[in-house]
């Protein structure tokens, strides 16, 4: 049809503007970094209008110009539009409607364009009131906007139909713009929330400091994140933290040293620089000390989930299984807040094309993307589902087992739990239990009845989650086991393959669920399975299958409209290959592979990316 663009998603909507109403209404319901852009055009053929939208990250939202440019920009996607006999497009692009959330102020600041005319620039706050935009609130919400782009790159709330993703960060002088930025704005950064196993956001554990940390870290560029926290860290000592953090990440420890001992001197209750501090130590193999530095950080700060499970972890580094099994029981535990998103109303018809270069790519595979049988146990395994501080506690938890077992996991939990039969014996004759008392001492348990605890209903649940999990992985593996030894080949679908690779990743066998993956892609492509294969090539420094995973996922993710190449799963370790074996090896591996041309300079984006940038590797 003659209405739509040509290489850009859109949702058509039902009547005119319904999709800025519908997200007017919906923006005091937003409590973090905000939900992605919006872009609402108006397009015309003289006699009818037609609303459209479609959903965007990583457009430059720093100045009214930028924003309006990028409206008129998609006029070209009309113009180029034909319909089926060849005849172009009668629509002509009217207006639009640029939306992008200030996540410091909590107000949605709007470009409204008209073509050819006037650009009007205003803020909606949460009541639908219109006020003046500020430099201050551009600036806020310029970072707002980079900052959703880098910390929602890979996060799967974020992979959502009709969602058009770009570089937030294009350049050295946008970059340049960031550092300003977040400079400028660091000490409201408390203000944006933080990551959710995290319970009271604070200067330096925070979505802003994540999002620097990941910016710089991914692409092993600490020493910009140390100019920066350096300066701030003169305004303020719990800056600190980051600063150890980068250098670390640099590979400068003495200087890391420097900085934490400096810091704990000047304020030896900042928990964040005691985590940092019992990481290192860890790294070295120190783990009766790391245990020491772990909890004077609970100490500092009891209320915090991270702080417990961080001590937790050290317990099973020395293998003092019991211990971690107490610290666990004591983590504080809260509510999972849900990403904000914007709840778009119901479309009257949809547009979702093809990109010329994903079509001649030759490596999609769309035939069986709606595929989603699978077997109903699987389906219904509960862990999958666990976020926030729960999920944490399931990694301390699933980490145990992979050490003791499940069978001395449960002695272990018997030993420092009160179990239910225990109990009811208690309650039954407490003269009998004072004997049974003695001779639980003597015998197995080194704790007696009145010294064990009891173990939370949230622990008690994760242990049930765990047994399903391990349940079904103990009957797949058996079956497997029982194929193989009958020389028969086990079939499973491809939707089976992918969540029995993630159950195997949950309970740390790494090998299974590698084999598991590669059986899901000889079935059907998968992101999740791509990308776990694309991890375990990086490592093992197989730079020829790297690529080749990384080639299906970029076509995947330029096919759906995601042309940001960093941040991002597919770039971070393509920037690890180009690290270890410098861009040349792994640009001629890519030439030598001889890919379609249409692959080969959807990749080239990454080299241009590593070389514009000057990242290790590059220079040699």
């Amino acid at each position: 049809m003659g209405d739509t663009f040509l290489s850009l998603p859109e949702f058509f909507e039902t009547e005119l503007a319904e999709s800025l109403q519908s997200r007017t209404e919906s923006l005091s319901s937003f409590r973090e970094l905000g939900p992605p852009d919006l872009c609402h055009v108006l397009k015309t053929n003289g006699r009818k209008d037609q609303g459209t939208y479609h959903l965007v990250s990583g457009v430059d939202a720093s100045s009214s110009a930028t924003l309006a440019t990028y409206i008129t920009s998609l006029s070209y996607e009309l113009d180029k539009n034909t319909d089926w006999f060849g005849v172009k497009s009668q629509y002509k692009l009217k207006g639009g409607v640029y939306c992008c959330y200030n996540a410091f102020s909590r107000v949605d600041l709007r470009v409204e364009v008209c073509i050819p005319g006037s650009v009007l620039t205003y803020v909606v706050n949460s009541r639908g009131e219109r006020q003046d935009a500020t430099p201050e609130i551009w600036q806020e919400t310029y970072l707002s906007g980079v900052l959703r782009s880098i910390l929602y790159a890979d996060d799967d709330n974020y992979s959502l139909l009709g969602y058009r993703r770009m570089d937030p960060i294009p350049t050295t002088d946008h970059e340049v713009r960031f550092l300003m930025a977040a400079e400028n704005l660091f000490f409201k950064g408390w203000q944006l929330g933080s990551s959710p196993d995290i319970q009271v956001a604070t200067i330096v554990n925070n979505h802003l400091a994540a999002g620097i940390l990941k910016y710089f870290g991914e692409s092993s560029r600490y020493e910009h994140a140390v100019n920066l926290f350096e300066k701030l860290w003169a305004r303020e000592p719990e800056v600190a933290a980051l600063v150890a953090q980068s250098y670390l990440g640099m590979n400068e420890e003495v200087k890391a040293v420097q900085v934490i001992h400096r810091s704990l001197q000047q304020n030896p209750h900042n928990y964040v620089v005691l985590h940092v501090q019992a990481d290192f130590l860890t790294s070295k193999g120190e783990h009766e000390r790391a245990i020491q530095v772990a909890k004077e950080a609970v100490a500092c700060a009891p209320s915090e989930f991270l702080t417990w499970a961080k001590l937790a972890e050290c317990y099973i580094d020395i293998g003092d299984w019991a211990e971690a099994l107490l610290t666990l029981n004591s983590c504080p535990m809260f509510a999972y807040s849900e990403r904000d998103l914007h709840r778009i109303p119901q479309a009257a018809r949809t547009h979702f094309p093809v990109p010329l270069l994903a079509m001649q790519s030759k490596m999609l595979d769309e035939s069986h993307l709606n595929d989603m049988e699978g077997d109903p146990t699987l389906l219904r395994l509960p862990a999958p589902s666990l976020r926030g501080t729960f999920a944490g506690a399931y990694k301390v938890l699933t980490r145990l087992v992979s050490k003791v077992g499940w069978d001395d996991l449960l002695k272990h939990r018997s030993e420092v739990f009160v179990m239910e039969e225990e109990y009811r014996n208690q309650d039954a004759s407490t003269a009998s239990s004072d004997e049974k008392q003695q001779q639980q001492g003597k015998g197995g348990h080194w704790l007696t009845f009145t010294d064990k605890r009891l173990c939370e209903r949230w622990l008690d649940n994760l242990f049930m989650v765990l047994y399903e999990d391990l349940r079904v992985y103990t009957i797949w593996r058996a079956e497997m086991s029982h194929y193989e030894s009958q020389s028969l080949t086990y079939e499973r679908s491809a939707t089976d393959w992918e969540i029995l690779g993630e159950l195997a990743l949950r309970l740390h066998h790494f090998d299974e669920a590698h084999d598991a993956f590669l059986h899901c892609i000889s079935k059907k492509f998968s992101a999740k399975a791509y990308l776990h294969l694309l991890e375990h090539c990086t490592e093992t420094a197989n730079v020829e299958q790297a690529l080749s995973m990384a080639m299906h996922l970029t076509a995947h993710n330029h096919r759906w409209y995601n042309d940001s190449v960093y941040p991002g799963a597919v770039a971070k370790n393509l920037f690890k290959l180009i690290k270890v074996n410098g861009l040349g090896k792994v640009s001629n591996t890519l030439i030598s592979m001889k890919p379609p041309q249409a692959m080969l300079r959807l990749m080239q984006w990454y080299f241009a990316y590593a070389q514009d940038f000057r990242l290790a590797g590059t220079q040699s």
